[in-house]
């Protein structure tokens, strides 16, 4: 299991689209994916549950990866989470 804290830097934050991409990316790999932020833990491939988070711009937020391929995931993740994205 690896992890790494980030700080998320898009506008608008970690809305829906935003986070459907993330999940998507997630559901790509093998390894189980949990995102953290103040206290609280979600399942990373789960579009409802990252909602639930309220990420907003400049949290921090942490990625834990465990299992298959964790490396890629985490890496892949965690430039989603520091992308701007483009509204």
């Amino acid at each position: 299991m690896i992890s790494q804290t980030y700080t998320v830097l898009n506008p608008s934050g970690f809305h829906a689209r935003p986070t459907k991409e993330f999940v998507q990316t997630a559901g790509t790999f093998p390894c189980k994916v949990s995102v953290m932020k103040g206290g609280k833990k979600v399942n990373g491939k789960s579009s409802l549950s990252m909602l639930t988070l309220g990420i907003q711009k400049n949290d921090e937020v942490t990625l834990e990866v465990d299992g298959e391929q964790e490396e890629q995931a985490l890496s892949q993740l965690g430039g989603l989470l520091t992308k701007i994205f483009e509204e």
